[in-house]
């Protein structure tokens, strides 16, 4: 068993405990957002630190349609 923390710059997003670690470029998905595994850091026999990039999120909305009429 391993003790996986995922990283995304210097942010800590995930910690887990698996029986295999994930490889280079593989694509996993992280708290409902689809990312990539950049690197893989094994600090000691049961502890690996792994970079991932994230996509980024569009916050943009839609435009409201400012034509309707407000009820009274």
């Amino acid at each position: 068993m391993f003790s996986v923390h995922y990283f995304e710059n210097k942010n800590l997003l995930l910690t887990q405990l698996v029986k295999n670690v994930p490889t280079v470029g593989e694509d996993l998905k992280i708290k409902g957002r689809k990312g990539k595994v950049l690197s893989i850091h094994n600090l000691d026999e049961t502890k690996v630190h792994v970079q991932v990039a994230l996509e980024q999120v569009n916050k943009n909305k839609a435009v409201l349609d400012t034509n309707k009429k407000k009820k009274k």
